[in-house]
């Protein structure tokens, strides 16, 4: 995978996923290490602060698939907000981990079912919390 992109996340993000990841049994995650990394090299701000661009919890991320002219929306989700609708991801799913703190016009390796990786890009943050002046979540 290529160089990852600078990452930016609330204080308020860092702690709840902190505890989440505290209260997972040990291996009941695959991707708990990825997720672990991905905090452990964020810069954690106050959300006040966080860029109106920045992927932050409960977000909604427009991407595109670099290979196709596909578009399409996932809002970023702790697990108990997944739901059937398809347009949720959870911040536990290794795509998940990686969209956090990432900005618009990021670009990362997204992993096909089956092998292989998309080349994926950040076009827009459509709604994020902190924008939106939604700070308690």
């Amino acid at each position: 995978m290529n160089v990852k992109p600078k990452i930016m996340i609330s204080s308020f993000d860092a702690e709840r996923l902190e505890m989440l990841l505290n209260a997972l049994p040990p291996g009941a995650f695959a991707g708990a290490d990825s997720l672990e990394d991905e905090l452990a090299r964020a810069e954690v701000v106050d959300p006040e602060a966080i860029p109106p661009t920045v992927v932050t919890m409960n977000s909604t991320v427009k991407f595109s698939v670099e290979s196709s002219s596909k578009e399409f929306c996932l809002t970023l989700v702790y697990p108990k907000d997944v739901d059937a609708s398809g347009d949720k991801i959870s911040i536990l799913a290794p795509v998940g981990s990686a969209l956090l703190g990432l900005s618009q016009g990021d670009e990362i390796e997204w992993p096909k079912p089956g092998g292989g990786v998309l080349r994926v890009r950040i076009e827009e943050v459509m709604y994020q919390p902190e924008r939106a002046g939604e700070y308690h979540r």
